[in-house]
């Protein structure tokens, strides 16, 4: 491809605003990082331990009233929200060792039924002991680590190292800000929401992986062009397949959080913002670290194995 040919390829110069993209990028994360440091995240029963109760009503809750209940009956922990719908709820309350396991189902239900002049049902009572919590936590941050670490292997293998560092900080800034925007929002956090994480990293990976062979093949097949047009041009290829995937993946994302019930929210609200932000890393992130690391041609050249001739006659 002459450079002509090349230039009239780029339709949008995405590498001409990296610097913005990188300062925007660089922001999020430093919010997402103060957020984790200052208001932690709000983690589930999953990880924290504790007694998790789900009450059916025949009406709409009063949930100031369910709290002010329970606190009245030394529950004042007690977390109390709507799941589902507004005839539903779910209590949550903190691992103590004045609680008896057996009877903790029955004593909310009794005070619950003071809530209501209809009847009131017991839907579920789960219990998760702390060290149970701390063990799911622990694994679970292990699990994204080695995630982490599988990728920068396999990419290694497959393209070559700077194309691994540029695919291992855009997936490092995707779950960063994610992981942020539920500090932030204190949303709650739990295994859900973590299985979420790691369909993150997939689904970003997937995307970047994409971007990164149409480097790679752009670099060894068009001559006489600079490293930045090659990688609009490359970009500017996938935009369509990448922006068609993200757009038809985040109707299902927003289908699942609008219909498919309280219990997948968390899950699919990390999905939808991990989705938008790996779609905006697949574009800018590893294109600009590529340029940081100054990627050149030679960087995806393969050398040919010398051939041994036999002189001998």
């Amino acid at each position: 491809m002459s450079h002509i040919q090349a230039a009239n390829a780029i339709k949008i110069n995405f590498m001409n605003k990296r610097k913005l993209a990188t300062v925007f990028s660089l922001l999020l994360i430093i919010i997402s990082i103060g957020s984790i440091a200052s208001k932690g995240l709000n983690l589930g029963i999953d990880f924290t331990g504790g007694y998790l109760i789900e009450a059916g009503y025949q009406s709409a809750v009063n949930l100031e009233e369910v709290r002010s209940s329970l606190a009245e009956a030394e529950f004042k922990d007690a977390q109390v929200q709507n799941f589902g719908s507004s005839k539903d709820i779910i209590v949550r309350i903190a691992p103590r060792t004045d609680i008896n396991k057996a009877t903790i189902g029955d004593n909310i239900l009794e005070v619950l039924k003071t809530t209501s002049d209809k009847e009131v049902t017991m839907r579920r009572v789960e219990f998760v002991g702390p060290q149970i919590g701390d063990e799911l936590r622990d694994d679970g941050g292990i699990a994204l680590l080695v995630a982490l670490g599988g990728i920068l292997i396999y990419i290694s293998f497959r393209f070559q190292l700077k194309s691994a560092v540029g695919a291992i900080l855009a997936l490092i800034h995707d779950v960063i800000i994610t992981v942020g925007a539920f500090s932030l929002l204190q949303i709650e956090f739990d295994l859900t929401v973590l299985a979420a994480i790691l369909a993150v990293i997939g689904y970003s990976l997937n995307d970047t992986v994409v971007v990164l062979d149409r480097i790679r093949e752009a670099f060894r097949n068009i001559r006489k062009t600079s490293a930045e047009d090659i990688l609009n041009i490359s970009i500017n290829q996938t935009l369509s397949r990448t922006l068609v995937t993200s757009l038809t993946t985040l109707l299902v994302l927003f289908a699942l959080f609008f219909f498919g019930g309280e219990i997948i929210h968390g899950f699919a609200q990390a999905l939808i913002i991990g989705v938008i932000i790996g779609t905006y890393s697949s574009i800018y992130i590893a294109g600009s670290a590529l340029m940081m690391m100054k990627i050149h041609k030679q960087d995806f050249l393969v050398v040919a194995k010398e051939e041994l001739v036999d002189e001998t006659p």
